[in-house]
């Protein structure tokens, strides 16, 4: 089984910035895909970005050119840089690991206008 933890959340002004980590701990492959989705208040949980075993990244158009995903193998962590905030990001962000099925306990990402 695999561990996920992340940290980074917090409370910003608009336009601000954040930078989430989800660091992986247990049965971990440096191969693996890995995700960040988020859940606001009355909302279904939604995908936010994705990072392959190859390095391809793939990002929901709302994030798309503020937000970038990227890896660090040899720590088996995960990041997620978030640049231009807006209070619609407001969310609980959440680490994905697709191969394991296993989510993180997420981290509270508040935007203030």
């Amino acid at each position: 089984q695999v561990q996920l933890a992340e940290s980074g959340g917090g409370l910003v002004q608009a336009g601000g910035s954040l930078r989430l980590s989800c660091a992986a701990s247990g049965r971990t492959r440096s191969t693996y895909d890995m995700g960040w989705y988020r859940q606001a208040p009355g909302k279904e949980r939604e995908f936010v970005a994705r990072i392959y075993g190859d390095g391809r990244t793939y990002y929901s158009d709302s994030v798309k050119g503020r937000f970038t995903i990227s890896r660090d193998n040899a720590e088996n962590t995960v990041y997620l840089q978030m640049n231009s905030l807006k209070p619609e990001d407001t969310a609980i962000y959440y680490c994905y690991a697709y191969s394991y099925d296993h989510w993180g306990q997420g981290t509270q990402v508040t935007v203030s206008s």
